[in-house]
């Protein structure tokens, strides 16, 4: 099943998708533009395709769980304040306009004591067939800080050469949320996963044990 749409909204709790496909068309040239918008509590996305170019995916609020799917976009395009985790997923990343970089995530977390975020679980993130010719022209990041309590985990995932070596990015040059954000990677693999050359501020965190690794599991994100 296939629906297009500049912008799919789900808002009910409870809401269950399987096998469908959330594409909005509107091309990099449109800047933002949504395909799927969910604020829906205890969502799930089951065998999905969300695909677009910058902020395809707007996790509002909420819990929401993402299995199996697949996420097509450029900048921004994972993004919000919801507490979500993503298992087995394959994230592409897209050919930008030129002279973008893309950003996979910006979480929008602007409180510390709210248990949101984004945790990113045994996926694999390659570039997608448009991106691949130009992929050593184009940056790409893991994340940007679009909210000053920004918080995405990054664990046992497929990090393929498109990957910048710095990981993350700020946002817009500047130093918002620099002192407060929490990225963090563990147990990553492929050509892309190296930590050496990360970005050094000190709220990026090579994870390295089992009780911050606890943090962004299903339980802990979506339990509570």
């Amino acid at each position: 099943m296939i629906s297009n749409y500049s912008n799919a909204a789900i808002d009910g709790s409870h809401f269950i998708a399987r096998d469908i496909t959330f594409q909005n068309t509107a091309g990099p040239l449109k800047e933002q533009a949504v395909a799927l918008r969910s604020a829906s509590d205890f969502s799930v996305f089951y065998g999905c395709s969300i695909a677009g170019h910058q902020d395809t995916l707007y996790v509002q609020a909420q819990r929401q769980f993402f299995t199996e799917c697949k996420i097509y976009g450029t900048i921004d395009f994972i993004f919000g304040d919801a507490a979500v985790v993503f298992q087995n997923c394959l994230i592409y990343v897209r050919k930008p306009l030129h002279g973008q970089s893309n950003m996979i995530t910006a979480q929008g977390r602007d409180n510390e004591h709210k248990n949101s975020g984004i945790s990113i679980q045994d996926c694999q993130i390659k570039a997608a067939p448009d991106l691949k010719p130009v992929g050593d022209e184009v940056a790409t990041f893991l994340g940007r800080p679009w909210k000053p309590y920004a918080r995405v985990a990054v664990m046992n995932t497929f990090l393929d050469t498109l990957v910048d070596p710095q990981g993350w990015s700020s946002w817009e040059n500047t130093d918002h949320g620099l002192n407060t954000l929490y990225f963090g990677e563990y147990n990553n693999y492929g050509p892309g996963s190296s930590t050496s050359s990360r970005i050094k501020w000190p709220t990026f965190h090579v994870i390295g044990s089992l009780s911050e690794v606890s943090q962004f599991t299903t339980d802990a994100l979506l339990s509570t």
